[in-house]
């Protein structure tokens, strides 16, 4: 169960408006314990700089108190200045005087000195300097100079330090601290209200948006207007508009098609009716074998025609679920779907031709390309006469491959060519049976492959032969193969590795 909820974890999302103050309040609570660290060191370094310039002052007023006598420093601070010296109600204050050799001139012996190396830093010379230190257990701080004796050498010289516990300083310090952090504890917790209320005003137009959709209507596909719609939400309202204008345009791609199945299937269906009724009161056999030959027929008509409405479905379908379009060979498709139609050719005697035209590669959906290429050869083979031709054939063009079915059968005036294309549009005095769909299915699948569908009279003719008869011609772009692996791109271009 653990791990059940573990994996199903990443799938809950949460609100939007959780999601931002998460991401306001996060940053401030980790840059909260970073502040209070600034804050102490600051403060710190703060409380410290008064209290070191009265410890200078305090080491150069010791100083001004030291002189040497035939090399010898002597010191001359009277008892009550030292007790002066060493007053403070909070600190404890230590001071001494060391010769160079480090023997205890006055003061306190247990102070600790500096810790240099060999010599002495000659930027230490009349420079009052200060460390941190330890002394009898409290950290102290303590400030030290090097006194040397005025026209002698670097190593005649008096070591001066005056030293602080930091009591004082701490105090200082948590004081400025608490100034500072005190207020944040009110601060904070008013900042993340007025952000939860500023969030709340900011979100407001979506939570109107969201009233506005859950106001409509059941059948409203009508767009969102945008006026009212904030900047940063007219992205989301335009793709929610598209994808509104997608529903209404499939709503009334059904609505049509119901309404034109309704009306087709309403003649063939009547005829049934009156066929059977027909055939109900004939006694003569003979014309009871015609009654039956007829509804046989319009059964035939009505389920060619359920077969092209389905068709017609599934195309439109799968160009609304944007079916996925691989590489194939249409020269290789032609032939195999035209062997499928010799048997009807040689039934109605008209010669069913193929050429060749080699491996020709596009991007499509085999399925949808096989229905297709089926209407077209009913189409060419239903309008041909007896003894008339049928050609398939791939013509590769450059960056196109044009697949053409050309037939011999009356052809077609120049103000049809695009009509035919109409759903349940035909040709007046078009002697052959069709349902008007065929073509219309053609253009829905070319499209789907973007391609373009077209249908013009035959101009092509044999000798001696005057042309007749259409040519319906579907334009693909072809696919290209990769080049190979380390070719250059000049290789590419010219066919020469």
């Amino acid at each position: 169960m653990r791990n059940l909820r573990k994996r199903q974890s990443p799938d809950v999302q949460r609100s939007l408006f959780g999601e931002i103050l998460d991401w306001m309040l996060a940053p401030l609570l980790f840059v909260w314990p970073i502040s209070i660290a600034f804050t102490h060191y600051f403060a710190n370094s703060v409380a410290s700089f008064p209290y070191d310039q009265s410890l200078r002052e305090h080491v150069a007023a010791v100083s001004r108190q030291v002189s040497f006598v035939d090399g010898q420093p002597h010191f001359a601070l009277p008892g009550i200045a030292q007790v002066f010296l060493r007053s403070d109600e909070i600190d404890n204050v230590y001071f001494h005087l060391l010769d160079v050799d480090g023997s205890l001139i006055v003061g306190d012996t247990e102070l600790p000195v500096p810790r240099h190396p060999q010599g002495l830093p000659r930027s230490e010379h009349g420079e009052v300097l200060f460390r941190d230190d330890e002394y009898r257990g409290q950290a102290l701080r303590v400030a030290y100079l090097y006194l040397f004796e005025p026209g002698a050498s670097a190593a005649r010289w008096v070591l001066i330090e005056v030293g602080e516990t930091t009591e004082k300083r701490s105090q200082l310090a948590n004081k400025i601290i608490a100034s500072v952090i005190l207020p944040q504890f009110v601060i904070i917790p008013l900042a993340v209200v007025l952000v939860w209320f500023g969030l709340s005003q900011g979100l407001r137009p979506l939570t109107r948006l969201r009233d506005r959709i859950q106001a409509r209507r059941e059948a409203d596909l009508s767009p969102i207007a945008l006026r009212r719609v904030p900047e940063e939400l007219r992205p989301l309202t335009e793709a929610f508009n598209s994808m509104l204008a997608r529903m209404q345009h499939n709503v009334d791609a059904q609505r049509r098609f119901i309404a034109d199945a309704a009306h087709q299937m309403r003649t063939p269906l009547t005829g049934l009716k009156t066929q059977a009724q027909l055939a109900m009161r004939e006694s003569d056999p003979a014309e009871l074998r015609h009654a039956l030959r007829q509804i046989l027929s319009g059964v035939d008509r009505a389920s060619h025609l359920v077969d092209q409405l389905l068709a017609l479905a599934r195309a439109e379908a799968s160009g609304h679920a944007q079916q996925p379009l691989l590489p194939l060979d249409v020269d290789q498709l032609l032939r195999e779907i035209v062997e499928t139609w010799v048997v009807r050719a040689l039934d109605k005697r008209i010669d069913l031709g193929y050429e060749a035209a080699g491996a020709v590669l596009i991007e499509g959906n085999a399925f949808l390309l096989r229905e297709m290429i089926n209407n077209l050869l009913d189409n060419a083979l239903r309008y041909t006469p007896a003894g008339g031709r049928v050609t398939a054939r791939v013509v590769a063009q450059g960056d196109f491959a044009v697949l053409e079915i050309e037939d011999s059968g009356p052809g077609i005036a120049d103000e049809d060519s695009q009509k035919v294309f109409d759903r349940f549009y035909r040709v007046e005095g078009a002697d052959g049976e069709g349902s008007g769909l065929g073509l219309a299915i053609v253009r829905e699948i070319a499209e789907l492959h973007q391609a373009a569908a077209s249908l013009r009279p035959n101009t092509r003719h044999a000798d001696g032969e005057e042309p007749s008869g259409c040519i319906a011609r579907i334009v693909f772009r072809v696919q290209r193969p990769p080049p190979p692996r380390g070719a250059t791109p000049d290789a590419v271009q010219t066919g020469f590795a």
